[in-house]
């Protein structure tokens, strides 16, 4: 069946005449555990409230991906595949699966314009936070408090202070980074452009991101490229831009007029299913180009919420921290007793033995209001980070919890942000993530022992995202999220009051 004719680019498949969100993504995770687990691939399949029941789906999908390195494996590439072929690319009336759509003929559509930072190099790691900047001595014994508490693993600690000890690391005038979704809250645009990166943009056709971008880009001290009409050169906001799911080919060919070496890091982001879309976009786009040339690296941020393998240290220093927070020590048993232990369930009751040996903790911080397609598009990157890390240079860092608009517009995480910090969770503002996450990608291009290193050998492949992991205490709750989310939320509304 043809698309619509206002249809065009990377969609979900016709199921019935209509695209269909639910049964794709439904399809995408029973596959990607169909060899290695058949029974849950199947429990999978049988769901009937998808909407309900994709929480305890994912988590399932994470203990299969925790059973052994070869069924991380597995799960990644089977689930990559099976979105590939199930996702589309419309171009006038021929639709094909995603998965061919970089060999549609791509027209010569983008100019390059380009504009020269005009600020100064820092020559050290500041840190901007609310009250204040975090520099020196003063950063590092904060890195140390983040991880005493819990707010950090102590390897993103040493991490960050590895990299205050070699400043010259904070030369990224030898980058060359594309930033998929480049204007992105979390985002390292801005950093890289202090830190003297050249950066090649890639982002909406928006004049106001592109304002966003170029104001980055002038402050500071590398260069930017961004796509522009074929034909001109101009720095215009008002005509730079690419559409990353209608101008996949055009962009792919675009990418390949920068001498590398390349970064190519996925920052983009969008509401609902369009998410699932714009990140199978710009996962076959990197798939291809660290396919097709030798000198590339990759980068991701995983989000907090999500389901996470952590080792059994983890799990045992969560539980011995006992009642938790000031306002757990106060109210955890009484409200556990009321609600027939609905709230403040203890946490990591599910453990995974590995064919090794090993044990992990499932650290199950899914947020049922963003929904099953939020979570299939960070697990699609979670995925290619650990297949491309085979070969490929892949920074996958797990960043904190953080207040960007995507979470402040939606009340009930609004809410739960602004109280969680009585439960044991510090929620960072925006430019800190960013710059934090920004130094921790710098550390694992520099240092040739970082866990993104293909050289380096890593005892599981999910212990990736383990290593320099940043996730605001989440994973060291005494309590399973969730079950203290209702809670927190209603603190935060109360405060916001």
């Amino acid at each position: 069946m043809s698309p619509d004719a206002a249809e065009s680019g990377v969609l979900f498949p016709l199921v019935d005449g209509r695209r269909s969100t639910q049964s794709t993504s439904r399809a995408v995770l029973a596959d990607a555990t169909r060899a290695s687990a058949p029974d849950v691939a199947f429990a999978i399949e049988k769901s009937a409230k998808w909407h309900r029941d994709y929480v305890g789906h994912v988590a399932a999908v994470e203990a299969v991906s925790a059973s052994s390195a070869k069924a991380a494996s597995v799960v990644a590439r089977d689930g990559l595949e099976s979105l590939q072929r199930h996702l589309v690319f419309a171009r006038g009336d021929v639709e094909r699966p995603l998965a061919e759509a970089l060999q549609v003929p791509a027209e010569a559509t983008f100019g390059t314009a380009i504009v020269a930072g005009e600020g100064k190099h820092p020559r050290r790691l500041v840190v901007p936070r609310r009250d204040g900047a975090l520099e020196g001595d003063e950063l590092h014994r904060q890195l140390d408090r983040w991880a005493a508490a819990g707010i950090v693993e102590s390897s993103f600690a040493d991490a960050l202070h590895m990299l205050q000890d070699n400043p010259d690391w904070l030369d990224a005038s030898d980058l060359t980074v594309v930033l998929i979704g480049a204007a992105a809250e979390m985002g390292p645009l801005e950093a890289l452009s202090r830190w003297g990166a050249t950066i090649v943009a890639l982002d909406v056709r928006r004049p106001q991101v592109w304002d966003r971008i170029v104001t980055a880009a002038r402050g500071g001290s590398g260069t930017l490229h961004l796509p522009v009409p074929a034909g001109t050169s101009q720095a215009d906001t008002a005509i730079a831009g690419a559409d990353l799911l209608t101008e996949l080919p055009e962009i792919r060919t675009w990418i390949d007029s920068f001498d590398g070496p390349l970064v190519l890091g996925n920052y983009a982001y969008a509401d609902g299913a369009a998410f699932v879309r714009v990140a199978a976009a710009a996962d076959l786009l990197a798939a291809d180009v660290a396919a097709r040339r030798d000198d590339v690296a990759l980068a991701y941020l995983a989000s907090p919420t999500d389901v996470f393998a952590v080792p059994i240290s983890i799990v045992e220093a969560a539980r011995d921290r006992g009642l938790g927070g000031k306002r757990g020590r106060l109210i955890s048993r009484p409200v556990r007793l009321v609600t027939g232990a609905r709230l403040f369930t203890p946490n990591y009751r599910t453990i995974v033995e590995s064919e090794d040996g090993q044990r992990f903790g499932l650290a199950d911080i899914v947020v049922p209001q963003q929904g099953p397609n939020y979570v299939l598009a960070k697990r699609l990157q979670r995925w290619r980070a650990v297949v491309s890390r085979e070969s490929v240079v892949t920074s996958a860092n797990v960043a904190p919890a953080t207040r960007t608009r995507s979470v402040t517009k939606n009340r009930v995480l609004a809410a739960a942000y602004a109280g969680a910090g009585s439960f044991g969770v510090e929620i960072f503002d925006g430019t800190t993530s960013a710059t934090l996450m920004a130094a921790k990608l710098i550390h694992d291009l520099r240092n040739p022992q970082a866990a993104a290193q293909p050289t380096t050998e890593l005892a599981h492949p999910l212990e990736l995202f383990v290593e320099g992991a940043a996730h605001g205490g989440l994973w060291r709750l005494p309590w399973e999220p969730r079950s203290v989310l209702p809670l927190a939320a209603v603190e935060g509304l109360l405060r916001r009051k």
